[in-house]
């Protein structure tokens, strides 16, 4: 039987990336189990996802704390309570302290809406928007003090066609989120330095770095 990682999701809106790990992880040769969601807003619909596939969840205002180290000890807290071996973030809006990514150094991915390191930060799709490039997408990459700067695991291009609205090119972004995460953690997991191809992203590009710091620490072969 495969030892599935326990793993955390934070989120601090709708959650469909969420929703696309969590069928991903119901899967009996998946490497994860998703144990917990965290939101740092109440009321979102990524909550009621995690209620539907009766996840635990957390939320933790963090308008509720003085500081953002305050607000990451928090999240800490819960963490550790809940023996989490990896985190995922999927939409969470809030910089992380360096002592938090320091913590979870090598066992926290992000999703971000562009082919890193070209557009980095705030509204990537509106950068991308306002500028001449024809081709962007998403990347999965590793967590660390630097926003959007750590090493890439694995990246899917889009098109950008030259009559698209946000609507339009966030909407094809978001379709190959939602196969491109899932797909990035199990490589990721499985220390796979050559992932399969996967057949479902066909027309979509893909780079997957070496991880052995993550390897190592998961026990991975």
């Amino acid at each position: 039987m495969i030892d599935k990682k326990r793993v955390a999701v934070l989120i601090s809106g709708s959650g469909s990336n969420l929703q696309a790990l969590i069928e991903a992880s119901r899967s009996p040769d998946y490497p994860a189990e998703i144990v917990l969601v965290l939101s740092n807003r109440p009321g979102v619909f990524g909550l009621e996802r995690a209620a539907a596939a009766e996840i635990p969840s957390v939320v933790i205002p963090h308008g509720d704390y003085p500081s953002r180290a305050a607000f990451d000890a928090a999240m800490q807290s819960v963490l550790t309570q809940n023996d989490i071996d990896c985190i995922c973030l999927a939409g969470f809006m809030r910089i992380l302290t360096p002592s938090f990514t320091k913590a979870w150094e090598g066992r926290m991915l992000n999703i971000h809406p562009s082919l890193l390191p070209a557009f980095k930060g705030y509204d990537a799709i509106g950068q991308v928007l306002a500028s001449s490039v024809s081709v962007t997408g998403a990347s999965v990459h590793t967590v660390t003090s630097e926003v959007d700067a750590g090493d890439i695991v694995a990246q899917g291009a889009v098109r950008r066609d030259p009559d698209d609205t946000r609507e339009s090119l966030t909407g094809r972004i978001h379709a190959v989120e939602h196969l491109l995460y899932p797909y990035a953690l199990r490589s990721f997991l499985r220390g796979e330095a050559s992932p399969p191809p996967a057949p479902a992203l066909s027309g979509a590009v893909f780079s997957l770095n070496h991880r052995s710091r993550f390897r190592e620490y998961l026990s991975l072969t």
